[in-house]
């Protein structure tokens, strides 16, 4: 039987405030030393009262509106009541019935086809401890809390069930990403647990209107690890309602190292979270005028700077995708075309050398170390430094690649570079002549190939002058010899 998949996501970003969600601890739980951003406001003792982050409902109300969420004036937050041990009050303020953003969308691309895909709501709720599970296995095992991360501000994205393949929750996982990095309300590092996402997946026959039993997948750390656990889960069900069993409901979580997902509790009855109301804050009224005031300082997004890099500086749409899926990397690309000529406008012929050397060279550089752009050793004005000893004829493409390299390794300026090492291209005719006549005296082969009609000969040889030069010749003026040399030898 063929079936369809139905996928929705659930997406957890952690907000950049100065302080937490309810209380003035320091949000800057990652590099603190365990339990030393606490109070009893975020510890949970008795007697203690919450008070909203304001900047938080903002960062909350942007992104709802950066999505095409309609914002209702009145909000609230509730009480998710379950025991877990990481959670220090025994509940969770979250929002229930009265999110602060619902209906709006997400328009993505995968598998060669557009798709809307609907969002839900987007709501606002407080993040929990951390367990860190020391010794599992052994006669000693236990488990520490750290209190850091309790009341940390978390943002739920959660969409419809709109998702139909692990591509389109990728692709829709890599827009919402980007979103959020160029509002700004989040690192959205999922190394360091500030983007997650819980995905529910089921299959259904084709033509078949009702959900089939879906299943919650938990641990995913990368959107890569997200689209291995939905192809592996969409597989597993498939097995499962092949051989005439149905799949359970439950939680399951996935393992990077096995590539698999597996059960990790059921959840054939739905867990009763008890909402109610939270009694010690009242419902939160959103004034039009408040809401108008976020639009309008809400940033250039992703596909807004897509068009205007295709246009301003004239890129295919393949450069400016690529340039603005990043923001860090749309930035840097900005800062190293620089500013516009005297009339205004950017030299395009320049803006496309800067695409081509970042999206080519400084990119495998980058990723040899495993760095973002934002950590790159050479800065955006040292990369336009090198595109123009370039365009000025002091050094070679080849020789260019060099300087990048020792620039990249050592932080320092190409034009220093290539002051130091003296790798300025050799443009004097004479010089180039004799490298070129050294090349076609110790290559008689070559030579009468070229005699013979194999014009790749020529290549071959322009190739040793290069090799012979370390690069320095300039290329056009090698070339342009070596044919006259082999034309005179006819």
């Amino acid at each position: 039987m063929e079936y369809e998949t139905v996928i929705g996501l659930e997406v957890h970003v952690q907000l950049q405030t100065q302080s937490k969600m309810f209380c003035s601890c320091r949000a800057d739980y990652q590099t603190a030393a365990a339990n030393t951003r606490v109070c009893p406001v975020c510890l949970g003792l008795p007697g203690t009262l919450p008070v909203i982050n304001k900047k938080a409902v903002e960062f909350t109300i942007m992104t709802g509106l950066a999505l095409g969420c309609s914002i209702p004036n009145l909000t609230k937050f509730d009480r998710k009541n379950y025991p877990y041990p990481d959670l220090m009050k025994g509940y969770q303020i979250s929002q229930y019935d009265m999110p602060l953003a619902i209906d709006g969308q997400l328009a993505i691309s995968a598998d060669d086809q557009d798709r809307i895909v609907r969002v839900e709501r987007v709501h606002l709720e407080e993040d929990v401890s951390k367990l860190q599970h020391v010794g599992e296995g052994s006669d000693d095992s236990h488990s520490l809390v750290d209190v850091n991360r309790s009341g940390v501000p978390l943002m739920e994205v959660v969409s419809h069930p709109d998702l139909r393949t692990p591509e389109e929750a990728r692709s829709y996982l890599t827009k919402l990403h980007s979103i959020i990095q160029y509002l700004g309300v989040s690192t959205a590092n999922a190394q360091d647990g500030s983007f997650r996402c819980d995905a529910n997946i089921s299959l259904r026959p084709i033509g078949q209107k009702d959900y089939g039993t879906k299943a919650e997948i938990k641990n995913m750390n990368s959107l890569r690890a997200v689209f291995m656990a939905l192809s592996h889960e969409q597989d597993r069900q498939k097995k499962v309602l092949d051989s005439g069993e149905r799949v359970i409901q439950e939680t399951r979580g996935w393992s990077e190292y096995r590539n698999v997902t597996y059960s990790q509790r059921s959840k054939e009855e739905a867990h009763d979270y008890r909402y109610f109301p939270e009694p010690d804050l009242p419902p939160l009224v959103i004034e039009d005028s408040w809401i108008e005031e976020i639009q309008n300082k809400l940033p250039e997004l992703a596909d807004d700077r897509l068009t205007r890099f295709t246009v301003q500086y004239g890129l295919p749409e393949y450069d400016a995708r690529l340039l603005t899926n990043s923001k860090d990397m749309a930035d840097y690309y900005e800062r190293a075309t620089g500013p516009n000529d005297s009339r205004g406008k950017p030299d395009k012929r320049f803006a496309k050398n800067v695409s081509n050397w970042i999206l080519g060279d400084l990119s495998r550089l980058l990723h040899l170390e495993d760095r973002q752009i934002c950590e790159s050793p050479v800065s955006p004005e040292n990369l336009a430094e090198l595109i123009d000893l370039v365009d000025k004829d002091i050094v070679s493409v080849s020789m260019a690649k060099t300087v990048l390299e020792e620039a990249f390794e050592s932080g320092g300026s190409p034009a220093q570079i290539v002051q130091e090492k003296g790798y300025t291209q050799i443009s004097d005719t004479s010089a180039v002549e004799t490298a070129v006549g050294e090349a076609i005296d110790a290559n008689p082969q070559a030579v009468s190939d070229y005699r013979g009609g194999k014009e790749t000969a020529a290549k071959f040889l322009v190739g040793q002058v290069m090799k012979n030069t370390k690069g320095q010749a300039k290329p056009d003026l090698v070339n342009k010899l070596i044919i006259a040399a082999l034309e005179k030898l006819k």
